[in-house]
């Protein structure tokens, strides 16, 4: 990805800046500044208020998604361990979690938390401009703007260099575009079996809406009636059911037919972004799905939602005609390693309380 040319400056060094990275530190770092110089239009900012930039901006992908950031890496943990300690909710907006944070930066044991971001960050990110030696050095040289370095380090502040304040206003999106391309490139290598991580690194304003799912078993109700829950065995009727994820929607991130299924309305809370018991849950599951598929797709097989399933095989009328134990096979196949996988990132399994 490259970043826009300027007249005035030489952006080489800024298209440098993720070169040789080992954690996300850097990738956080600049998009807290970026945040406050384009939407605040401030030059002078505390390391203590980019760090909490940082823990803000990387919440929702470590608390929803449990995304592996490498083991030299202590954004994950000191971030969970920051949610334990001031009780910040695993949803809260970002203006509220630096809120929450700031108003608590005086109790030692959060600040002690945070200072590991302090120790080397501010001072390696200027590598491009000025040649590491020692943390003195470099923030000696970046008073005098040595190469036209991005900021100064003055303390624990950094001013940011007059000449890149409006180049960093002007391309804020692109540079926000740029450091979250790094970071997926970045994180991939560290997830290799974990679905759609761009998706996963920003929170959506919404989620999309599952109203064309909805209408699928709708019409498989109209056809038969009623349905039961797997989860409770309660009798599901048209227009009363949740949808629910089998494989939460923060390890998968879509919102594919083939993971869906009706459920009574009490499960989506218990249940949440847990993981079913395969051993318990599965059979019944695919069994839905299959007996669904045999009746609507003779009905309407240019139905585009079907195309979801297409995941599986590929062709929806060889999927139809499966003995019901080769389609299990085929589920079982599918989401054997999806759940072992997400299991190993953190995800929990699910205690249905109805069952003791």
């Amino acid at each position: 990805m490259t970043l826009p040319s300027d007249n005035k400056l030489d952006i080489r060094p800024l298209s440098q800046i993720y070169n040789n990275t080992v954690t996300t530190y850097k990738y956080y770092w600049f998009v807290s500044i970026l945040d406050i110089v384009s939407k605040e239009g401030r030059r002078r900012i505390s390391f203590w208020e980019i760090i909490v930039g940082m823990v803000a901006e990387a919440w929702y992908p470590i608390h929803y998604f449990r995304l592996s950031y490498g083991k030299s890496d202590s954004l994950y943990e000191q971030i969970i361990e920051l949610q334990h300690k001031l009780n910040i909710p695993i949803d809260a907006q970002k203006t509220d979690i630096k809120k929450r944070i700031i108003n608590n930066l005086e109790n030692s044991q959060i600040k002690s938390l945070l200072r590991v971001f302090i120790l080397n960050v501010p001072y390696r990110f200027l590598s491009p401009w000025i040649h590491f030696t020692t943390n003195a050095d470099v923030s000696i040289q970046s008073k005098t703007f040595a190469n036209n370095c991005l900021y100064a380090i003055d303390g624990e502040y950094i001013d940011v260099n007059s000449s890149w304040q409006q180049y960093l206003t002007d391309h804020y999106a692109i540079l926000r575009d740029f450091t979250f391309w790094n970071l997926t490139i970045f994180l991939q290598k560290r997830n290799p079996n974990v679905p759609d991580i761009p998706s996963k690194l920003i929170k959506p304003i919404q989620r999309n809406s599952l109203t064309k799912q909805h209408h699928f078993w709708d019409a498989y109700i109209d056809i038969v009636g009623s349905i039961k829950c797997i989860y409770t065995g309660k009798t599901l009727h048209k227009n009363e059911y949740d949808l629910d994820h089998f494989i939460p929607w923060s390890y998968v991130c879509h919102n594919l037919l083939w993971n869906l299924l009706p459920a009574d309305s009490s499960i989506n809370s218990s249940k949440s972004n847990n993981l079913p018991s395969l051993d318990d849950y599965l059979r019944p599951f695919a069994q839905m799905h299959h007996n669904a598929l045999k009746e609507l797709y003779p009905r309407n097989p240019s139905n585009k939602l079907l195309e979801d399933y297409l995941v599986l095989d590929d062709s929806i009328s060889e999927l139809v005609g499966y003995s019901d134990e080769d389609f299990f096979r085929i589920y079982q196949k599918t989401f054997s390693p999806m759940t072992q996988i997400a299991a190993n990132m953190g995800f929990s399994y699910w205690q249905n309380p109805l069952v003791k």
